[in-house]
């Protein structure tokens, strides 16, 4: 095991950093805090931009059998080198594959290992692009991984109940906002409330749950209201007159700032309960009011009709939709009342002396049990 002054971590993940948003709120926005606390991290990933435009494409198998053997030359290079780090940290899985045989490999190096998730990623949601490669998942090994681990990081209490079915070394991080990246601007209006959602092309489909009742909306208050899509993709939606805003990361906040009332549809599912409310969080973090369907952490995110609402029917959608496009007041009210929750309970200043502690405890254990077993009776 290393023994420098500094402590290295070796994070394991899919994406290149910037890349994925459950890697950049979840690690990358720690990093600079956990250079302070003395520690170095050593960021492995798999998909490069190149492969990004593959992996998610429908067909191309052969590209896709490439990326395969590629993630296991650079699992293999993580495995040689592991024993140089004093602590590894999974981000959801080591390999697309189903099998867990890198994890396993970390777990009897001797280097804690950490398990650190955001999702119910043990039921199988494929992406459309690899609906046909299904069988290849296997979701049921999160459970193995999670039982391999020294210490598991779930994202909300579902998560964690069931990493403890494994696990007794379970803690909650939730998912968390940079306060000092997500900053209020005042921008411009044109006198009509604009009703946003983001997402990804993975969650486009969440967003399809709310156009029912944002039809609705726009009969009942025509030019009065517009409606804004941030997303990673080419999406419209002629009912609404809506043409989506490409998301990048430096424009994110700037178009987040656009937006009025933010909303975060989700069917009431397995999967959706196991999210992590980031959409509304961010919302939130902006002093967006903020509208959620009442499903997971949502439920404990929101108190309702004093930091947002939670709307489950079209009615009720309807009804939560219109108390706010009507009264610029009760958008300010609930607004200042929701980034004020961010603040005290799910910001990066919260949760980072969470993390630093959990990892430097886990260390000094680790290194602690296995001085006890080198030193002679």
């Amino acid at each position: 095991m290393h023994s420098s002054l500094k402590k290295r971590i070796l994070y394991i993940a899919p994406h290149r950093p910037g890349r994925s948003p459950g890697q950049r709120f979840r690690m990358e926005q720690y990093i600079d805090y956990l250079n302070q606390k003395d520690f170095e991290i050593t960021y492995s990933h798999i998909v490069s931009a190149w492969d990004d435009k593959i992996i998610y494409a429908k067909g191309k198998y052969l590209l896709k059998l490439w990326i395969a053997f590629k993630a296991i030359i650079i699992r293999t290079f993580d495995w040689l080198r592991c024993s140089n780090f004093d602590v590894i940290i999974i981000y959801r899985e080591a390999n697309f594959l189903g099998n867990v045989f890198f994890e396993k490999r970390f777990a009897a190096s001797k280097v804690p290992v950490v398990f650190d998730f955001d999702d119910a990623i043990w039921l199988n949601d494929v992406s459309e692009g690899n609906s046909n490669l299904s069988w290849l998942k296997k979701p049921e090994k999160t459970g193995k991984i999670i039982a391999l681990c020294n210490l598991v990081i779930a994202g909300n209490k579902y998560l964690a109940d069931y990493a403890h079915i494994f696990n007794e070394n379970t803690i909650i991080i939730p998912t968390s906002i940079n306060t000092d990246y997500h900053q209020q601007k005042i921008t411009p209006k044109n006198g009509s409330v604009c009703i946003g959602w983001t997402g990804s092309s993975t969650t486009i489909k969440h967003f399809q749950e709310a156009v029912s009742f944002l039809i609705k909306i726009k009969q009942k208050y025509g030019d009065k209201v517009n409606f804004k899509v941030i997303v990673d993709i080419d999406y419209q939606n002629t009912e609404l007159d809506l043409i989506s805003t490409l998301w990048t990361a430096e424009t994110e906040i700037e178009e987040l700032n656009k937006i009025d009332i933010g909303i975060m549809p989700l069917p009431d599912d397995q999967w959706s309960k196991g999210k992590c409310g980031f959409k509304g969080i961010q919302y939130m973090a902006l002093g967006k009011p903020t509208i959620m369907s009442p499903v997971g952490v949502n439920t404990e995110i929101i108190e309702e009709n004093k930091n947002g609402f939670l709307a489950s029917s079209d009615d009720e959608w309807v009804e939560k939709l219109s108390l706010l496009i009507e009264s610029e007041e009760l958008r300010n009210c609930i607004g200042k009342e929701g980034e004020k929750t961010i603040v005290e309970k799910y910001s990066v200043n919260i949760q980072k002396n969470v993390l630093v502690d959990s990892l430097d405890n886990l260390i000094t254990r680790v290194r602690h049990k296995t001085l006890n077993k080198e030193s002679p009776v």
